[in-house]
């Protein structure tokens, strides 16, 4: 079948869902809107070009999950307030459009992180994330202990208020708050950062991404959450095993320039200064 059509998310914001009315006037019947708040989820046309994501790096990270491994290209569109995933700001949004119709555009690949978490020896939990997975304690919580081995080898066990593992696109998220490192998105690493560790030596670490990362709880606090792309919370209990590789399923950006990554970080972060 032939791929015409355009994919649009809307996030439930006024602004958004004003521009997204002229939008849909404006593809007319090339246009699908696509529901991920639904109570049952709908299947993925497939002679979509790309959904189309008005809305911030949530919105899009919603998405990601939704479309789950199907392939097909999203284009953020800048509605929030910070954003690393939407590239587009709005008043270039109908240029991008047209680009996407002709065939003008770069296809960028995200990794993603598959999490599988382990109770009892019965597996509860199994998802993919593009941001990061957060291993964190309730406010008044003691610290938590999370024991992590990579490739079945002992690391360490930090004791902190809890444990970031990221993805470089996740780079900018959580991690970058907590003092980890910015990423460029295609070096093929895991990201681990302790969040206000014990030990002032528990450094943030990068890992080759074909390394299986196993995180034990033992000696936790019992109200420890972990928490996917920011938006999914689940009760973690003391004996759980979380188990973290690179996922098979990664997620198809769309982009319009080479360089636009670093545009868009600069932008973002807010960076200045003249020309060495």
């Amino acid at each position: 079948m032939k791929q015409e059509r355009i994919g649009l998310v809307i996030k439930n914001e006024d602004h958004a869902q004003e521009k997204a009315q002229d939008l849909i006037k404006y593809l007319g019947d090339r246009c699908v809107i696509i529901d991920t708040q639904a109570r049952e989820r709908a299947d993925i046309p497939s002679d979509l070009i790309c959904i189309v994501v008005l809305g911030g790096d949530g919105t899009f990270l919603s998405v990601a999950r939704y479309i789950e491994n199907t392939g097909v290209p999203l284009m953020g569109v800048k509605f929030g307030e910070v954003g690393f995933l939407a590239e587009t700001t709005e008043e270039h949004l109908y240029d991008a459009i047209e680009a996407v119709v002709r065939g003008d555009y770069l296809i960028r690949e995200r990794r993603r992180l598959d999490i599988k978490v382990v109770r009892d020896d019965r597996l509860i939990i199994d998802v993919d994330v593009l941001n990061d997975a957060v291993i964190n304690k309730a406010a008044l919580s003691r610290l938590a202990s999370c024991a992590v081995y990579l490739d079945d080898d002992y690391l360490t066990t930090y004791r902190a208020d809890g444990l970031i593992v990221a993805t470089p696109t996740g780079s900018t998220a959580y991690s970058l708050a907590a003092g980890g490192p910015v990423v460029y998105p295609t070096v093929p690493s895991i990201i681990l950062t302790p969040i206000c560790p014990f030990t002032l030596t528990n450094r943030p670490l990068l890992i080759p991404d074909d390394t299986r990362v196993e995180i034990r709880l033992e000696g936790s606090p019992e109200d420890m959450i972990l928490t996917l792309d920011g938006q999914e919370g689940f009760e973690m209990d003391p004996g759980d095993k979380i188990y973290i590789k690179k996922s098979r399923n990664d997620i198809r950006m769309i982009s319009f320039a080479k360089d636009s990554y670093f545009k868009v970080l600069k932008t973002r972060l807010h960076w200045s200064g003249g020309r060495s």
